[in-house]
């Protein structure tokens, strides 16, 4: 059976982190978290492939061209961070519920995802901070 793909989306500061964090820790649901891409140069401590899949400029630039993204923002001037879709696509087929943890500009992306072919049962959470 196919997982399903749960977006949690929010602007910055809205406590996604924090509830997806709780969430998998109680281990009470089948739950993977989708890694991001980014072309930024990795941190001391961070992993290719478990941090983010830290990509080149240029191949970053290629897999926008190729649709390889279900969704991706330049967040800082030169600095992209995505999540690929093939991300998505592998966990789901395998049986397994995926987690996004996306800025809220682009979870309209991620939110056609969920009403594609890909992923047959999605769920939504949208957040606001507490100050609005």
């Amino acid at each position: 059976m196919a997982g399903k793909l749960i977006i949690i989306s929010a602007p910055s500061g809205c406590g996604k982190s924090t509830i997806i964090g709780d969430i998998m820790d109680r281990g009470q649901l089948d739950l993977q978290f989708s890694v991001s891409a980014t072309n930024r140069k990795p941190r001391e401590g961070e992993v290719d492939g478990v941090s983010y899949h830290f990509l080149s400029d240029e191949r970053f630039q290629e897999l926008i061209a190729e649709g390889a993204f279900v969704e991706y923002e330049q967040v800082y001037p030169g600095r992209y961070y995505g999540t690929l879709r093939s991300e998505i696509e592998n966990r789901v087929a395998e049986g397994h519920n995926v987690i996004l943890d996306i800025d809220v500009w682009v979870s309209t992306s991620a939110i056609a995802l969920g009403s594609s072919s890909l992923v047959t049962t999605w769920s939504y959470l949208g957040m606001n901070p507490s100050s609005y």
